[in-house]
Parts: C-alpha cells; structure tokens; sequence
C-alpha cells in the first residue's frame, strides 16, 4: 500500500426507515450481513480505507436514521459531506415516492458550490420476490437528475461495492476540483501586484 496521496471524504447514506442503509453499510465495510433489524436514531459512522488509482481514501460513512420524527436533526449531519448514498426498497413503493424529500434535505444543506454535490440511488433488496418498483421507473428518476443508479442486494452482496466506490471515486474528482479552483484563486495575482519595481 503506497499510494502518494491520503484524503478524508464525509459520505452519508440516506433514505426511509427500513429500507436497508445500516446494512448496506455493513455489507460494504465489515462483509456482514445481520438479520435482526434495529432502527438508527440519529446516525451512526464507521470508517473504511480504500485506494483509488494514487490516492488513498479514509471514507467516514454516516449512517443516517430514516425515522420522520427526527428528519430535522438527522439533516444537520449532512453538512460538510462530500457525497450522498440515496437508498430505498425496491418492494416499498413509499420510500421510492419519499426520494425526492430526501434528496431535497440534503442539497439544502450543502454550500451551493459550481461542481455538482456527487450522489449514487440504490434499489435495495433486490433478492426479494415482491417487487413494487420497476427497475425502468428508478432508472428514469435517476436519468432526469443525473444520478447513477444501481439494483443492490446488502443481504447477498449483489452492487454494494460498485456503488459506494462509484459514489467515492465522484466525490474525489470533486474534492480535486474544488481544491485545484482553491489554489488557483489564491494565487492568482492583481494587476498592481504583478507589476515589478525598480530601482
């Protein structure tokens, strides 16, 4: 492991109760997969070290909790995030129909910035017979905003790598941009400054 460069990136993984983001989370960082479902209050964070191309990325994932009554508290832990899980059930029609609220929620809480804020939708439970949203209908909300979207299965581990790295490699290249813009603005020169004297 000797990639040259190390940069700490905030994600955060949203949507509505039960839809599974505790146990995508775990899927992707410990390779585990819990039967017993317990509901996030407030949110949660772990920690995963991947390495993309040159640089070496320390995630800290925030597992937020999707429960209504505590949407205006949970909102708070988005700031300062560099990228957004958006997930829900593909049998829950519901917390499909609620994605909209919750992408709202968090890009009313980031900075406005000229790059745009890099999310990924996934369509969890996929391993599941009783399905209520087309994979079409997912794929045309994420075509109308732009969003990559991947079908994932957090149970037999089908997408949850590729979407989190996919997510993790676009909230790299816009770290990189804003901090490349960063630099230049400040070094950039005004006409007084640039003019030399002599003598």
């Amino acid at each position: 492991m000797n990639p040259q460069k190390k940069v700490d990136l905030k994600l955060i993984i949203v949507g509505a109760i039960g839809v599974g983001k505790t146990s995508l989370l775990h899927q992707y960082v410990h390779k585990t997969f819990y039967e017993e479902y317990q509901t996030t209050l407030g949110a949660s964070i772990l920690s995963k070290i991947i390495i993309l191309g040159d640089t070496t990325l320390k995630l800290q994932i925030w597992d937020t909790g999707g429960q209504e009554r505590f949407r205006s508290m949970v909102s708070t832990f988005y700031k300062g995030s560099d990228g957004c899980v958006l997930a829900f059930d593909v049998t829950d029609l519901e917390s499909f129909e609620a994605l909209d609220i919750w992408r709202g929620d968090v890009l009313a809480k980031i900075v406005p910035m000229e790059e745009s804020y890099p999310m990924v939708l996934l369509g969890n439970k996929i391993d599941l017979a009783d399905r209520k949203v087309p994979q079409e209908v997912a794929q045309g909300w994420c075509e109308e905003k732009d969003i990559p979207y991947f079908e994932v299965s957090a149970k037999n581990d089908i997408n949850v790598v590729q979407a989190f790295e996919m997510l993790a490699s676009r909230a790299l290249s816009r770290y990189r941009s804003i901090l490349e813009n960063h630099l230049i603005d400040s070094i950039k020169l005004s006409p007084e400054q640039s003019r030399s004297s002599c003598c």
